[in-house]
């Protein structure tokens, strides 16, 4: 039997974040605050530049500070500790970004540990993260945030479901699976998680009623592989490389055209998660200016 595949689309999802931070934005200015983001960019991966570039757009939009730092890849940690250094010492910079991936010289988890945790808006500090699994967050890693936005635009409900999250990062999987087993409104789930040593991730992932998938590999999961009326989040962005004049297009980790009257509902890539990530990270800057300025509720 054949269903109606709704495209869980990330733009009016983030369209609608941003009009609840209006306020916010607009009682900080009131206080002579304007939030402001430093983000650091080592080296030249075009997916890490396309992130920024969305990133300068999200805040111009909303009248904010950004500020990006361009290093080469040559850089050293300890210069890029250095500048970590100085941008937690700076008032004008609420949050700080440290883009990632980082060049092989450096450790990203030293870097990571040197933002000051008030300014860490990518949640990725041992503090925020160890925060969200004990259930009181401050700043949540934005994707998985961005997801249970759209969840939630979309009705998609995840208490008593069962959610199988393939992939085991810091970024998304880790956090996602906390975020969806904790006792809160979004949360209530009951949770597997795949990753490249899982034997057979098919016979999990047929079982899911709610299937997030950041693998990184495009099209990993198929039709064979999913259960008929389930919702699929699909995070990955990866390049493929074609004959068109920019040389690749994108496609996620899920064959989307195979799951349409299959699945319930499903994020298109591009399009879906993506915008999410943004807006998340611009709502975690706003927050940072709320708790610097003593405004947080």
């Amino acid at each position: 039997m054949s269903v109606d595949t709704i495209l869980l689309k990330g733009k009016p999802v983030a369209e609608a974040a941003y009009e609840r931070l209006k306020p916010r934005i607009a009682a900080l200015r009131g206080r002579n605050v304007i939030p402001g983001l430093a983000v650091v960019l080592v080296g030249d991966d075009p997916a890490s530049a396309v992130y920024v570039r969305s990133k300068t757009r999200a805040f111009q939009n909303m009248e904010l500070v950004s500020e990006t730092y361009n290093l080469p890849a040559t850089t050293t940690e300890k210069e890029l500790l250095q500048l970590i250094d100085r941008l937690n010492d700076d008032e004008h910079f609420h949050g700080i970004l440290v883009q990632l991936p980082l060049p092989s010289q450096i450790n990203s988890q030293t870097v990571l540990e040197r933002v000051l945790p008030l300014k860490d808006v990518d949640g990725f500090h041992p503090d925020s993260l160890g925060r969200l699994l004990a259930g009181e967050p401050r700043y949540i890693p934005c994707t998985p945030q961005g997801i249970l936005e759209i969840l939630n635009h979309y009705e998609i409900p995840t208490a008593r479901r069962h959610a199988v999250v393939v992939g085991r990062s810091t970024i998304v999987g880790k956090p996602m699976m906390a975020l969806l087993a904790n006792k809160w409104g979004r949360g209530n789930a009951t949770v597997t998680v795949c990753h490249t040593s899982t034997p057979d991730i098919a016979a999990h992932t047929r079982q899911a009623d709610l299937l997030i998938i950041a693998s990184g590999q495009p099209h990993l999961v198929t039709r064979e592989m999913v259960s008929e009326g389930v919702d699929i989040v699909d995070v990955g962005v990866n390049r493929v490389p074609d004959d068109s004049p920019k040389g690749y297009h994108l496609e996620g980790d899920v064959a989307t055209d195979d799951m349409l009257g299959l699945a319930h509902a499903i994020t298109p890539v591009p399009g879906g998660v993506g915008p999410m990530t943004v807006a998340m990270l611009v709502s975690n800057t706003v927050l940072a200016a709320e708790i610097s300025s003593g405004a947080a509720s």
